[in-house]
């Protein structure tokens, strides 16, 4: 039994998932972009405010997480089995410290939010027709299938 879905390997992607891989150009940008403007919201945030302590590990942290997103974009089925299970996690804890967090103030439930899309986003990746067609045709052009 597999843990997540593969790549299709005989029947055509319209017959898989109702759609064309090519519609799903535009929406499967737009996720990861999505994906990667929530990870650096909070960089950009202490920026704004003057705040620079954590500068040093946030650039780095921002370069591999376009790197990731950028391996997906590409075709490549291990970063998106890794971006799947990093935006559900992430989702998860902060989503939970966001509710934590409610307790003291509102600012709370903005860390909730954060949280919910990450899990929405990691959702999108994996649920959406039109985007798991559009990989699905990455990941067959990868591996030298038609």
């Amino acid at each position: 039994m597999k843990s997540s879905p593969q790549p299709t390997t005989g029947a055509p992607e319209r017959e898989r998932w109702g759609v064309s891989g090519d519609a799903g150009r535009w929406p499967t940008l737009a996720v990861l972009i999505a994906l990667f403007a929530v990870s650096v919201t909070p960089t950009l945030g202490a920026l704004v405010r003057g705040q620079d302590a954590h500068l040093a590990s946030s650039i780095p942290t921002a370069i591999g997480t376009a790197l990731l997103l950028g391996l997906v974009w590409r075709g490549h089925v291990w970063a998106w089995r890794v971006t799947v299970g990093l935006s559900m996690l992430a989702g998860l804890l902060v989503f939970v410290v966001g509710m934590l967090a409610a307790l003291g103030g509102p600012a709370g439930w903005v860390v909730s939010g954060a949280g919910i899309a990450y899990l929405l986003l990691g959702t999108a990746l994996v649920g959406t027709p039109v985007i798991r067609a559009f990989l699905d045709r990455r990941w067959a052009a990868r591996k030298g299938r038609p």
